[in-house]
């Protein structure tokens, strides 16, 4: 049995020097990253300003664009009859799959044409799964890579928040979801998107750039609960988000 007082964790000098880095100079590392550029300004040491926009950025960013465009050859539709309510006459059609397969099979034939989506993505909590969008992968290789994957063969992986690119993860996996349901809206469709405090800000953003900012309507706030919980801050979110 190991001893109580033998640290049970590998050092790791690099993130322990990151850390110490952050809590002089946060702005200098982002999401788990040191950003050269913005540790020499915060010591005072500034380059020729180039140009400069308004935008929300990111690692894989381009990737990510990259990843809604990209077609899905040689997959179909899992139709579910059984699931679906009165399909004869309602045209109601209750599908399974890979989330990110389907919204592009469907962009295929329903460009344009749905009124209303709702999505209940990870919320970034720490603990949550994310999708892992390698498609050149068998299921047996995405099982030794990623450790798992669920029972409608979507890979996914637990997005901790100890790792660097905490953020970064969830969006690049965000941003082709939400352009392939952008494609998919009518000109007056609506999306609804459930989120918590840990990504709302990152989600109105990449939102904003994605089906334009013109278009937002409203944040909704939702009380899921009452009374007071257990955090470890002192305060109790009683509320989340549906943008």
């Amino acid at each position: 049995m190991p001893h109580p007082k033998v640290p049970q964790e590998i050092s790791n000098p690099i993130n322990d020097n990151i850390k110490k880095l952050a809590s002089l100079f946060p702005s200098a590392v982002k999401d788990g990253e040191l950003d050269l550029e913005a540790l020499k300004h915060e010591l005072g040491q500034f380059t020729e300003v180039g140009t400069e926009k308004y935008e929300l950025t990111w690692a894989g960013k381009q990737q990510a664009k990259q990843t809604a465009f990209t077609p899905i050859l040689g997959r179909t539709l899992k139709y579910i009859p059984e699931d679906s309510k009165n399909p004869d006459t309602t045209q109601n059609l209750y599908i399974e799959g890979d989330n990110l397969e389907v919204l592009k099979l469907l962009r295929q034939n329903y460009y344009g044409s749905v009124k209303m989506i709702y999505i209940d993505p990870p919320y970034n909590t720490g603990n949550d799964f994310i999708y892992n969008d390698n498609f050149r992968m068998t299921k047996e290789e995405s099982d030794i890579a990623e450790g798992d994957v669920s029972d409608l063969g979507e890979r996914y992986t637990v997005n901790r928040k100890d790792h660097n690119r905490y953020h970064t993860n969830w969006l690049n996996m965000m941003y082709p979801r939400l352009r392939a349901a952008k494609d998919l809206l009518k000109d007056d469709g609506v999306i609804f998107i459930s989120i918590d405090d840990g990504e709302v800000a990152n989600l109105r953003k990449v939102c904003d750039e994605v089906f334009g900012e013109e278009n937002f309507v409203a944040g909704f706030i939702w009380k899921k609960r009452t009374g007071s919980n257990d955090s470890q801050n002192g305060v109790s979110n009683d509320h989340e988000y549906i943008l």
